[in-house]
């Protein structure tokens, strides 16, 4: 299915300004759909006299049923039954006359609300669509004060519609998602006295500690007092002001007695008078309740992560001071080795202590392992380590034995892949170790390679006996699932080639 702006810039000549304002249209008219109690078809000309229209986008109400079974998007109509469109169209006016029309077994009102964009220095602008109200009469019945209302303040927004007030520009960042109409809706005169209230609007400012009906209240002066943060009440009192004055506020949640309501101001401008503010409320103490949860919970995580690494620093350095106490050589260098596996864990669950989720970014865990495995060569010849591609963001179950794989592999290349001080080498390259990485078919491909003497004529992977390449093929089989291959390179050195699925177990 094409988007909007595929089907408007294929079929019309409309200006990107143009487009910009029906994507603004078709984000923010769930609310007229709802207050309408109406399917709502945003329909385009793609003829100079508009005798012709493209249905650009449609949405369908929550509050009632709708008139279309099938989508309409991408629809094109022309002659009578477009002649309300073209009417609203040319003389830039809300047409409500004519009869009720059938749509298959389905009574609907046709309605047509042009779509202004308004000019730059703010004088009435050209008409650049139309909207199609449709109402489903197929349940029509006496309609509750609830309903008048939804209706009085649906119209007084199809007429800013018309007038080029309505939608109202987006912050950036801001989202359309909440609060709707079923979440609570109070209506305000040109006071900022409550005309109406819904019942869950009723309530939503129940919770927040008002026991009283909120019809005749100054909603303003009453937020500001309700809020258990008096800078928060003001800038709750100010964006109703606001909304009253002709702006259209940001999105404000208010704070009292354990409870949280998500509140958006809205003016009501129809033909530019201004006559109140509609206030869209919704209860959100839940939904708050679990962000604080999952907050702390993760801060808890994030200090064990901190925890665990302070503890493994302090095994590494026990036993580094315990090998610098050991005069058998072997037993020095076993416990030095240790040292450094060690430590490579605490890189991992240092950056988890960091992250805001059980993932870390591995490219930087791997550079810092690289650069200690430098450190720790034993050829007078500086090794340079290099790092081609990227490993991308990995969980934390991967992350940690990767860490060591690449810890041991590293190890190994820099104290046998080259030689040792006194000893020539033959190879005319560099002493380099290059770690490169990629992803392919939710696989991680990585390889560690050396530009050293090679393997041994009588090296067999499967039956060494170091104690690194056994912890290399325990993990990198095991715990990580992968495959692990060392063999020499075609131009000179080692190369182990690991590959690990990423996807869950």
């Amino acid at each position: 299915m094409s988007t909007l702006r595929d089907l408007v810039e294929e079929h019309t000549g409309l200006r990107p300004v143009d487009i910009d304002h029906l994507h603004r249209i078709a984000g923010d008219w769930q609310l007229l759909s709802d207050l309408s109690f109406a399917d709502l078809l945003l329909w385009v000309p793609i003829d100079e006299d508009a005798e012709s229209f493209l249905c650009v986008a449609q949405v369908r109400p929550t509050t009632a049923p709708t008139a279309y079974l099938d989508d309409q998007v991408g629809r094109i109509v022309g002659g009578p039954e477009v002649a309300h469109l073209t009417i609203a169209y040319r003389q830039g006016r809300i047409w409500r006359e004519g009869d009720p029309v059938w749509y298959g077994d389905t009574p609907a009102r046709h309605e047509a609300i042009p779509v202004r964009l308004r000019a730059a220095d703010g004088e009435s602008g050209e008409v650049i669509g139309v909207i199609g109200r449709d109402t489903n009469l197929s349940t029509a019945r006496t309609p509750s004060q609830l309903e008048l209302n939804y209706l009085t303040t649906a119209d007084d927004l199809a007429q800013m519609v018309a007038d080029g007030t309505f939608p109202p520009p987006r912050r950036p960042g801001e989202t359309t998602s909440a609060p709707r109409v079923g979440d609570g809706l109070v209506r305000l005169d040109a006071s900022g006295k409550v005309t109406y209230a819904s019942p869950n609007a009723q309530s939503a400012y129940r919770r927040l500690g008002f026991a009283s009906h909120l019809v005749g209240e100054d909603l303003a002066a009453l937020s500001g007092r309700l809020a258990d943060d008096p800078l928060e009440g003001t800038e709750a009192a100010n964006r109703v002001l606001a909304a009253l004055g002709g702006e259209a506020p940001s999105r404000q949640e208010i704070d009292a007695r354990g409870a949280t309501v998500l509140t958006r101001a809205l003016p009501l401008m129809p033909a530019g008078v201004p006559i109140g503010a509609l206030v869209l409320v919704r209860d959100i103490t839940e939904v708050r309740r679990r962000d604080r949860a999952l907050i702390t919970k993760d801060a808890t995580i994030r200090e064990i992560h901190h925890r665990v690494k302070n503890n493994l620093q302090t095994v590494a350095a026990l036993l580094r001071l315990q090998a610098r106490r050991v005069g058998i050589p072997a037993a020095k260098a076993a416990l030095e080795e240790s040292v450094r596996r060690v430590a490579s864990i605490a890189i991992v669950h240092e950056t988890l202590s960091m992250s805001t989720d059980e993932e870390v970014e591995f490219d930087q865990i791997i550079d810092r392992i690289a650069v200690a495995a430098a450190e720790v060569a034993s050829t007078e010849t500086p090794i340079r380590m290099r790092r081609e591609g990227t490993f991308g963001i990995l969980p934390a179950e991967i992350a940690t034995s990767l860490a060591m794989v690449l810890n041991e592999l590293l190890l190994n290349a820099v104290e046998h892949g080259f030689p040792p001080p006194g000893e020539e080498s033959a190879a005319a390259a560099p002493a380099e170790v290059v770690v490169s990485a990629y992803r392919f078919r939710k696989q991680l491909h990585a390889t560690v390679a050396d530009s050293g003497r090679g393997l041994p004529a009588d090296f067999d992977a499967e039956r060494g006996g170091r104690l690194g390449l056994q912890i290399v093929r325990a993990l990198a089989t095991g715990e990580l699932r992968g495959t692990i291959e060392l063999r020499n390179r075609a131009e000179g050195g080692t190369e182990a080639i690991l590959v690990v699925p990423l996807t869950k177990r």
